[in-house]
């Protein structure tokens, strides 16, 4: 059997190279754009339904990978014939039975995508047995990306999500739609964290339990601070008089201003701890501390008086960092 070959980049406007965050940001833009409460004109719900589907694929690396194992000469339109299940397609990746449960396919999605994610009328475990012949299954737990600032990360934040959503009516139609939900960020969150929304995830069979929604934490870079795990890290110049004298110095945290004191004798490159200010405790977990590296910052400009000042030192010191 032939179908249509779907090019999902083409779709979204990206090349094969595009990073998932450019998809994401693509799908959102497209969206939002095409979608039928917004845009009345004839072909927006096709469009739309299209870039979902582009979405569904390209959005999870995994699938993407499996996608991408197609090959990258097709062209959008031409007749193609899909991979035998349980057989390599391309030269890297294999499509088997697993793959039949990874989607929501009742319907919505193109011949080629049914062909490819859901085997066109696929026979599995989970349609025999219990039940009149049919056994429930737990539905599909989904994933996301969530991006919050280093402040949202370490005060603790409420973040407002919209994302794109597939629902049956009672006709067993499928409808697109954006679904909105408030995300709490834990006090502490880091990098890599996920956070879960129980039962917001695919839908079980009949009456089964629905699958989580889990939003995997990304933290944007920060001007000011570097994460390192739980610790913080900033660079914190100094005066030379400062570094050889030992002084105490304002130094910005994100609790707001603290007095940091500096050695006699600090180097340039030094670094000097502050315990316990780096990401707040979580559970059993100890907080991080903040590490602050010295850079010594040498005046560019100098008014008469400091010219003499530094050539008095110049002339009676006898320390010689190069012997």
């Amino acid at each position: 059997m032939t179908v249509k070959y779907q090019d999902y980049y083409e779709i979204l406007g990206l090349p094969r190279s595009a990073a998932q965050d450019e998809i994401r940001k693509s799908y959102r833009k497209l969206a939002r754009r095409y979608h039928p409460d917004v845009n009345k004109s004839r072909d927006a719900e096709e469009k739309f339904k299209q870039i979902a589907e582009a979405y569904e694929v390209l959005g999870e690396p995994e699938h993407r990978k499996k996608y991408d194992s197609l090959g990258k000469n097709w062209r959008m339109g031409q007749e193609f014939s899909p991979p035998p299940r349980n057989a390599r397609s391309g030269t890297h990746y294999e499509f088997s039975e697993s793959d039949a449960g990874q989607f929501d396919t009742a319907g919505g999605f193109s011949d080629f995508f049914e062909a490819i994610f859901s085997g066109l009328g696929r026979q599995t475990p989970f349609q025999h047995g219990e039940t009149a012949g049919r056994r429930t299954r737990r539905g599909a737990d989904h994933e996301t990306e969530l991006t919050i600032s280093l402040e949202e990360a370490y005060q603790g934040a409420t973040k407002a999500v919209s994302l794109q959503t597939t629902e049956e009516d009672g006709q067993g139609k499928l409808h697109r739609g954006l679904k909105d939900y408030n995300i709490r960020i834990p006090r502490g969150v880091t990098e890599g964290s996920r956070i879960r929304l129980t039962g917001q995830g695919g839908s079980g069979d009949g009456s089964s339990q629905a699958g989580d929604l889990y939003f995997r934490i990304h933290i944007a870079p920060h001007p000011t601070f570097r994460i390192q795990d739980r610790n913080l890290e900033v660079t914190l110049p100094v005066t030379p008089w400062e570094a050889a004298l030992g002084d105490k110095v304002p130094l910005a945290t994100l609790e707001g201003q603290a007095a940091l004191t500096i050695p006699p004798g600090t180097q340039g490159g030094q670094r000097i701890r502050l315990r316990g200010k780096g990401m707040p405790a979580r559970g059993t977990m100890a907080p991080g501390d903040l590490f602050a590296t010295v850079q010594i910052s040498i005046p560019t400009s100098l008014t008469a008086r400091e010219k003499e000042l530094f050539q008095s030192l110049a002339d009676q010191s006898t320390f010689n960092p190069r012997q």
